[in-house]
């Protein structure tokens, strides 16, 4: 059988339950490798996927044998079928952090189960840990996303549009093996890096500006994060003590982040070092990454519980001056035993793109 639904199995058994319901389909995607519109029932006699005819020869291409999963359509399972599926089952999982209470009532007829009981966020806390192939596969994100910023250092220019850059990056990532991106790309120029999670417009760049670019691609599903600030055809003096001080803190919480660590106390550290100056930490320190771009453990002040080996986990200090701007330097790192590791290796000193350009324009 699969490893990670018998691994499920043996959870729910643990926590007295017979069966689930697995509707989140980055869930789904996580047990079975299936990324198909569908439901996955784990029930007392077997482990069912039912998606439409759309998505039917995909599936069976996916599923095999050692797999242990039954695949139907849905117009071949009738009300009957479902009023069965969880027969004799006291309790049935169902994931209570995805599904609407519209869709629990509609559970709750068609199942006929006993019970429907929360299960806590069982599957996304298993994700935390990644195995060798997640591992994999998140590292070859990342390295398209370092060679794609790569390419934007020669491409960008002044007075290009933000709007042109986000395209660009999209396009790159496409035509480099990527399947997608892992979220909307921010590129946020002048005092549009204020804002921490700005959208790309049609600003210009210009002389002097900083460059907020945070970026992602996924491959085979799995995400990458970066982020970069950097300089159009100079860097203003006025600029180098905040980015100097948030390179500081990035450097710094990466030669905290190891397993055992507490994600309080180094949250706390860079927000403490940031109020030192009159600044404050405005966002979480990171996030989990994985088939979600934002995955537990999320890096905050907030959680008091510890970094383990295998996580995979973004460290992304910043800071904002509004109506001014703002300078973010982020990576994704892998926790270890001993330290962390960049899976994001671009350079972080001052990067300024177009030179020429701005030298001519004086």
């Amino acid at each position: 059988m699969n490893a990670k639904i018998k691994w499920l199995r043996e959870k729910i058994r643990g926590l007295d339950m017979q069966g689930m319901i697995v509707s989140n389909p980055v869930n789904v995607r996580y047990l079975t490798g299936i990324n198909a519109e569908g439901i996955l029932l784990l029930t007392r006699k077997e482990n069912i996927y039912i998606t439409d005819s759309r998505y039917i020869e995909d599936v069976q291409s996916i599923i095999t044998v050692d797999d242990g999963i039954n695949v139907y359509n849905f117009v071949d399972i009738s009300s009957y079928d479902y009023e069965n599926f969880f027969s004799f089952c006291e309790n049935v999982g169902f994931e209570e952090g995805y599904i609407t209470y519209a869709t629990y009532k509609n559970y709750m007829q068609k199942y006929k189960a006993n019970h429907l009981e929360e299960t806590e966020g069982i599957i996304e806390k298993q994700r935390m840990i990644k195995d060798e192939n997640e591992i994999e596969l998140i590292k070859k994100a990342c390295e398209l996303t370092d060679e794609c910023f790569k390419h934007l250092l020669e491409f960008i220019k002044i007075g290009m549009k933000e709007k042109t850059i986000s395209y660009e990056i999209e396009k790159y990532f496409l035509e480099h093996g990527a399947d997608d991106l892992s979220f909307e790309t921010i590129v946020a120029s002048g005092s549009n890096s204020s804002k921490p999670h700005a959208k790309a417009t049609e600003r210009k760049i210009q002389a002097g500006d900083p460059i907020t670019i945070d970026f992602g691609c996924k491959y085979k599903g799995y995400c990458s994060d970066m982020t970069r600030t950097i300089f159009a055809g100079f860097v203003p003096e006025k600029i180098r003590p905040i980015y100097d001080l948030v390179l500081k803190n990035q450097i710094q919480t990466a030669n905290d982040m190891k397993e055992g660590a507490n994600i309080r106390i180094i949250s706390r550290n860079v927000d403490n070092d940031f109020q030192l100056y009159g600044y404050s930490l405005v966002h979480s320190l990171g996030h989990g990454v994985g088939l979600d771009i934002h995955e537990l453990p999320f890096i905050s002040s907030k959680n008091d519980n510890i970094l383990k080996q295998n996580m995979v986990v973004t460290n992304e200090p910043g800071i904002y001056i509004p109506g001014e701007f703002g300078v973010r330097i982020e990576d994704t790192v892998l926790i270890t035993k001993s330290g962390c590791i960049n899976l994001t290796k671009s350079d972080k000193n001052y990067i300024v793109v177009d030179e020429q350009s701005k030298n001519k324009n004086e």
